[in-house]
């Protein structure tokens, strides 16, 4: 199916599955009695990849409009341009990680304030204010995924689950 659908109802007959969300049949598939089989659609798996495609775009693309707010006009200009967006995304993103927030914002900004619609010109300006202040180029790391991971806030659960003989359990 290409989007998931809340409420869809499955009708089966000898020969073929159909999934109706309320009374549109969204989906028909001829039946298979054969044990561990997944049966799919080329069409639907298509529209499945798209449909992931721009999720992911517009992920990244809100993890920077909340980060940085003034990226939305940038957005919004380079859109308007025919730009693309999600290479823009993936660049701003990038900058985002070495530069930081705060001077992203106001990098942008300055690259808004001159008219300019593309994160070549954010870049520029990232470069220019960072040569002025006499600080060195950003260095970019690249974690393993375990290491990445050590930042991750566990959450400690109770422990008297551990212990059926402990004080704190009535009798």
């Amino acid at each position: 199916m290409p989007r998931p659908n809340t409420g869809a109802a499955t009708s089966a007959d000898l020969g073929l599955v159909r999934v109706f969300d309320g009374v549109k049949m969204i989906a028909s598939h001829r039946r298979s009695y054969d044990r561990d089989q997944q049966i799919e659609d080329p069409q639907h798996l298509k529209a499945l990849v798209a449909i992931k495609r721009e999720a992911r775009q517009h992920r990244g693309l809100n993890s920077l409009a909340r980060a940085v707010p003034a990226c939305q006009t940038l957005m919004i200009r380079a859109a308007e341009r025919g730009a693309n967006i999600g290479a823009i995304t993936t660049a701003m993103l990038k900058l985002l990680d070495l530069y930081g927030a705060q001077e992203l914002q106001a990098a942008v900004e300055e690259a808004l304030h001159a008219g300019a619609s593309h994160s070549r010109s954010v870049r520029d300006v990232l470069e220019r204010r960072r040569v002025a202040r006499g600080a060195p180029p950003p260095v970019e790391t690249s974690l393993p995924e375990h290491v990445r991971r050590k930042d991750t806030t566990v959450r400690p659960h109770r422990l008297d689950s551990y212990d059926p003989t402990g004080p704190w359990r009535q009798r």
